[in-house]
């Protein structure tokens, strides 16, 4: 092993050793930005960028097991991502479905697709669904799958359930409007019953939510990280989770 690898390491288990067991984040957002450029830097294809991104994603998870993260978002593909060329897109859903086959065949962790999957490819929404299915009994971390997902599109979708609901049970708008709050809205987020996250990560330097869990991060510690999200390692997460346990979390008040 190389000195660079040990003192790694060792700078590694400090950082692990110096968090706060109990300040910890319950619901952990991901924005897994900076496969093309990592792709680009390499001189290789866009598609080999997406690749090393989903490959992270295990291990990933298997970091925020370890810190006690119940919940964990990925956004894997915006609903801006759709309207790539079909030359990018097509692999990269081909990608994206391989990468959610195999988290559900880990039968370790419990996932729930978010987003407009009436936008995507029959055959990735149907496997997002039968990923669901596959892992519904699965008592373990629940993992939020973002795909085709926007932040306004979602509040739109929340509230046009909530309408549709209302206008079932013979509810006049004068009558919902007499009641509406946020909570009314809220139950039919992609994330209903789930706690808002905590903290969100965004990797490759960008620092700006793009649409991300707009109505569930009004709340959250962000952190941004400079790594591409291939390159992203336990000790860039680690930090992350450091810097949000260093942070006086008054939540608006």
């Amino acid at each position: 092993m190389r000195v660079t690898d040990l003192l790694y390491a060792a700078y590694e288990r400090h950082v692990r050793k110096s968090l706060p067991e109990q300040n910890l984040p319950r619901h952990v957002g991901v924005m897994l930005d900076g496969n093309r450029r990592w792709a680009k830097a390499r001189g290789a294809q866009t598609a080999d960028g997406h690749q090393a991104g989903a490959d992270n994603i295990k291990p990933l998870l298997g970091w925020c097991e370890e810190a006690g993260v119940e919940v964990v978002t990925l956004w894997l593909l915006s609903t801006d991502n759709l309207s790539r060329s079909p030359v990018e897109l097509t692999p990269l859903l081909g990608i994206i479905e391989g990468a959610v086959e195999s988290l559900a065949a880990e039968q370790r962790w419990r996932l729930h697709p978010v987003g407009a999957l009436d936008l995507l490819p029959d055959s990735t929404s149907q496997v997002l669904k039968q990923a669901a299915d596959d892992t519904a009994g699965v008592d373990g971390m629940i993992v939020n799958v973002a795909v085709g997902y926007g932040g306004r599109r979602e509040i739109a979708d929340a509230v046009r359930a909530m309408l549709q609901e209302h206008a079932a049970r013979g509810t006049s708008i004068e009558e919902l409007a007499e009641t509406l709050d946020v909570e009314h809205i809220a139950q039919h987020l992609y994330t209903k019953g789930q706690p808002d996250p905590d903290l969100v990560i965004r990797t490759s330097g960008e620092q700006r939510l793009g649409g991300f869990l707009l109505w569930q991060s009004a709340h959250s510690e962000f952190y941004f990280c400079e790594a591409y999200w291939p390159d992203f390692r336990r000790v860039d997460f680690l930090r992350a989770l450091r810097a949000y346990a260093e942070r006086d979390r008054r939540l608006g008040k």
